[in-house]
């Protein structure tokens, strides 16, 4: 799927590289994939085979001597899964933006404070009187924050209030977003961001377009017909809360595609310009939508139209009124299950959402200013020293967070006790795996060496800005543990990520720097943002 232009944002930071030393190469044996650590680590350790296939000191600070880093700002730990004996070290103390290595502490207090089996629930609700098949009052659309929603559920709601009986509702259509606050950006966000459906608009009550649940936002499909003639524009889903003005041509059969799609800010305008070649397909690009719970509730009104149910009063925000009873009910997927398309794809609105829901449950508050604490206070139980970290959203889209490649390790050492671990190892991207949900942002890395299929990690980039943070084996099957953390750094992206690869490729027990090639993506400049993002993943 395309996406369309992205913005780019600037980044200064004062370069500077802290070293530190690192540790004897012991580490404790585990077999297999990583499992929770129900006991205290075994006794017994043997020398890693890192260490048999060369010097890993030598060989990392050979890597890291990469002229994409020069100047750069650098964190990088590794220590050993089970007894977490320190293998390398340098800079491991310097909080860098983390981008969306962010998420890992956002998804570890998610799955600690709501728990795996958390779900959002959707309620259709009135306290009108009914008479036959007409119900005289109001009719709400409550959300709890569910980003699954598409709008087939939405149809799926409607038939249930046919079911019942209902034709006809005299009142209003009240959209119910109450359960989280009005607030739709953390603080710190770019403006700039704001047309994009990777910087969606956070609500209660949200649709998104397609089953990776990018939810608040809107797919636009751009056809082709005649040569010469205006192209074909239609969304998905269909609605009326969004306007499409459309610019674009139909071009010569083999012409490039310059299709742009692209919502103007404040606005719910979407316009469409350039040229798609006649014969050449449909494009299909995301956009945000601007107050995603009267969208929400635009689809919901049609599928109740689709369905023979008459709404007469107009729709509107607004709570459900106490005394309320419920119609029609719509359960998510749990969140053990929704981690696998939020955390593979990178997916900033769901990890929002989750920081409002870790709020609404510590205090009963759906905002960031009681979420955000909370998911700090709960790492902090996992070992992690937050005094050294800046939380400023859940999903490391900002530039204001801060973290350090010590306590990220801390962090992926720490919840490994947990019950759910399996679960939130599961939703790590897999190197090399080309199935979107299986290696998510890392499908196109790391293919055919040692790390792929092995290295489960949470990827991060914003322009001048990248990380990788998760576990990898060596031959031996013993898993290792590391934070890679690149700010400020004078190559391209394609350069620095390679540098990230051939980190987790030595640690998997693959070929020294001087031998070692990696696959990247092709020569041209590539944004500076997370693949999934931008449709090259």
């Amino acid at each position: 799927m395309s996406r369309f232009p992205l913005s780019r944002t600037k980044i200064l930071i004062t370069a500077g590289v802290a070293i530190a030393t690192a540790g004897t190469l012991t580490v404790t044996l585990v077999s297999g994939d990583p499992e929770p650590v129900r006991a205290a680590p075994v006794a017994a350790t043997q020398t890693i085979a890192l260490q048999s296939s060369g010097d890993l000191r030598k060989d990392l600070d050979a890597i890291l001597a990469d002229p994409a880093l020069k100047g750069a700002r650098v964190g990088v730990v590794v220590r050993s899964y089970g007894d977490g004996k320190l293998l390398y070290a340098r800079g491991g103390g310097t909080p860098l933006i983390p981008a969306s290595n962010q998420k890992l502490a956002t998804t570890a207090a998610a799955f600690g404070i709501l728990g795996p089996g958390h779900t959002f629930r959707t309620s259709v609700m009135t306290r009108a009187a009914r008479r036959g098949a007409t119900l005289r009052g109001d009719l709400v659309l409550k959300g709890t924050g569910d980003p699954t929603l598409q709008a087939k559920d939405y149809d799926r709601l409607a038939a249930q209030l046919r079911a019942k009986g209902v034709r006809k509702v005299t009142g209003r259509l009240l959209a119910d977003d109450s359960w989280f606050d009005a607030r739709r950006w953390p603080q710190g966000w770019d403006p700039t961001d704001a047309p994009f459906a990777y910087a969606a608009q956070v609500s209660a009550l949200t649709v998104s377009p397609d089953a990776d649940f990018n939810a608040g936002s809107i797919a636009v499909e751009v056809s082709p017909r005649a040569a010469g003639t205006p192209v074909a524009v239609r969304t998905v889903p269909a609605t009326g809360h969004v306007k499409i003005v459309n610019r674009a041509t139909t071009g010569a059969p083999g012409s490039a595609s310059t299709i742009s799609v692209l919502r103007k800010s404040g606005a719910n305008v979407i316009e469409v310009t350039g040229s798609q070649p006649a014969g050449g397909g449909t494009r299909t690009s995301l956009a945000s939508v601007h107050e995603p719970t009267l969208y929400a509730a635009d689809v919901f009104r049609r599928a109740l139209r689709a369905r023979g149910i008459a709404v007469t009063g107009k729709t509107v925000r607004g709570a459900a009124p106490k005394g309320s009873r419920t119609l029609a009910s719509r359960k998510s997927i749990p969140l053990a299950k929704l981690a696998v398309p939020y955390m593979k794809l990178s997916n900033n609105n769901i990890a929002e959402i989750l920081v409002k829901s870790i709020g609404r449950k510590k205090s009963g508050k759906g905002t960031w200013a009681a979420g955000l604490p909370a998911v700090r206070r709960y790492v902090s139980t996992l070992g992690v020293k937050t005094s050294q970290l800046t939380f400023a959203d859940g999903s490391g889209l900002g530039r204001g967070n801060r973290q350090t490649a010590d306590q990220l390790v801390n962090l992926l050492r720490g919840v490994r006790t947990k019950p759910w671990f399996r679960a939130y190892y599961n939703s790590l991207p897999i190197a090399g795996k080309p199935e979107p949900w299986v290696g998510g942002t890392l499908r196109t890395r790391m293919v055919g060496t040692a790390a792929e299929g092995n290295a489960h990690a949470k990827t991060g980039t914003l322009t001048g800005a990248t990380a990788l943070s998760g576990y990898v084996k060596s031959p031996d099957g013993v898993p290792v543990v590391y934070s890679i953390l690149f700010n400020a750094y004078p190559g391209s992206i394609t350069a620095v990520r390679g540098v990230q690869d051939k980190i987790v490729v030595r640690l998997a027990g693959g070929s020294s720097p001087q031998r070692l090639t990696v696959q990247s993506h092709p020569s041209q400049r590539v944004p500076e943002l997370e693949c999934s993002w931008i449709g090259t993943c």
